[in-house]
């Protein structure tokens, strides 16, 4: 079998069926497989990043249990390993976690810490190949087909030498899933972590399928594996005894997919060029609150933090959105399509400050976020201005004049004064 250490980046021949070491730096991190050199398709997930980051920006942590989220009110947004080890998992309320880890250290996530590492590591990426999918700051999908006589070496080389470089420049690590498509990829890096390297091939996919719960596949949550279940279909072995015409009776368009995820088969292409459809922001508060100084304090800084990430990415939107989740966890949600886009802190802020005047005193509330859609280019974006508003233009200039003084001088050399609420 074709054989690789992660370590050296040797390429060696390995007998079958054994595990072998390097036998360049007697590594035991090898990556053996008969289809290793000729599969293209990656996905790359980073290994608990925003907590990764956090440790390697201060040894003092490399020990310890850390967790990134709000206060005791909010959620977990990652976990280190070792906490993920004593059951803390994403989306976890933070109180539930807490009491699984009670030692953990517990801190508010740095976001400008986390785009400069995901930069970082997407700049390493565009030098393999321009194909990469990004799905989020810390996982991609990379399509390396063709790349090989450009590299001078295999796809699956070449990914091992990103997250070598990654772990030694960076310092941070990532897993690799390499097969044949999207779905098998995504599954693959699954399969190794922390700092793996799995592959699965095209020879083996439906015996490697067969026995897995159909809720691998994207999309199929709790509802879905409920729907499935009840027509006695939980593994893919169960999936792939049924016709297609008889799954599309029963599942819809769903059904379709279904049977050929069932066999392995995605034809989805790595889309480099994938639009944004929304941004977001929101924060759950450490108590209950109908404060409406508090609120609208909250209002402002989300509206900022929506228009910071639009102006970094040159877009803006038609449609802002207003989240309110009550004490009793019902949730509620406005939205507002303005005349034209806007990429503007003032003007995002005002729209949601008006969502939420709509909704009245319906509090207390334990989450507040503000969201932006509908986007295009920055380009076609804060044109008209407001006939109705004609201090409008002039916040505009001032808002671009702050965001240039942020700019040379840092986030906060600047601050409004309801920002400080």
């Amino acid at each position: 079998m074709n054989a690789l250490c992660r370590d050296c980046l040797t390429e060696f021949e390995a007998p079958r069926g054994a595990l072998p070491r390097c036998p360049a730096c007697r590594s035991p991190r090898v990556i053996a497989h008969a289809e290793l050199m000729s599969l293209s398709i990656a996905h790359m997930d980073c290994d608990a990043f925003y907590a990764s980051v956090e440790k390697r920006d201060n040894p003092a942590l490399a020990a310890k249990p850390v967790i990134i989220g709000g206060g005791k009110r909010g959620v977990v947004s990652t976990a280190c390993y070792i906490a993920r080890i004593r059951g803390v998992r994403s989306a976890m309320p933070m109180f539930q976690a807490l009491k699984l880890c009670p030692e953990a250290v517990v801190i508010k996530p740095r976001m400008e810490a986390y785009v400069e590492a995901s930069r970082a590591i997407r700049a390493m990426m565009e030098e393999l190949t321009p194909s990469i999918e990004p799905l989020s700051l810390d996982e991609a999908f990379i399509d390396l087909t063709g790349t090989a006589r450009l590299h001078g070496h295999a796809p699956a080389v070449m990914l091992a030498r990103l997250v070598k470089r990654m772990r030694d420049e960076l310092g941070l690590t990532g897993s690799i899933g390499l097969s044949h498509n999207k779905f098998l990829a995504k599954i693959a890096s699954d399969l190794d972590k922390p700092h793996g390297f799995a592959v699965i091939g095209k020879a083996e996919t439906e015996a490697f399928l067969a026995p897995k719960p159909v809720r691998l596949i994207w999309g199929v949550g709790a509802v879905g594996q409920a729907s499935l279940a009840k027509a006695g279909i939980e593994t893919f072995a169960d999936l792939h005894r049924w016709d297609q015409q008889d799954l599309v009776a029963r599942f819809g368009s769903m059904g379709e997919r279904l049977w050929h995820l069932a066999r392995g088969q995605d034809k989805r292409r790595v889309s480099p060029n994938a639009p944004m459809k929304s941004i977001s922001n929101e924060t759950t508060f450490f108590e209950d609150t109908s404060d409406p100084d508090l609120l609208d304090g909250h209002l402002w800084r989300l509206a900022e933090k929506v228009s910071d990430r639009a102006k970094a990415k040159d877009l803006a939107g038609r449609t802002v959105t207003l989240k309110l989740k009550q004490a009793d966890f019902a949730l509620i949600s406005r939205r507002h399509k303005m005349r034209d886009a806007s990429q503007m802190a003032d003007r995002i802020y005002r729209e949601a400050r008006g969502l939420f005047d709509a909704v009245g005193a319906r509090g207390p509330y334990r989450l507040i976020g503000v969201g932006l859609s509908d986007l295009l280019p920055s380009s076609d974006a804060d044109r008209s201005g407001d006939l109705l508003d004609p201090d409008a233009t002039r916040r505009g200039q001032a808002e671009r004049a702050t965001d240039a003084i942020r700019a040379k001088f840092g986030p906060d050399a600047i601050l409004k004064g309801r920002a400080l609420r």
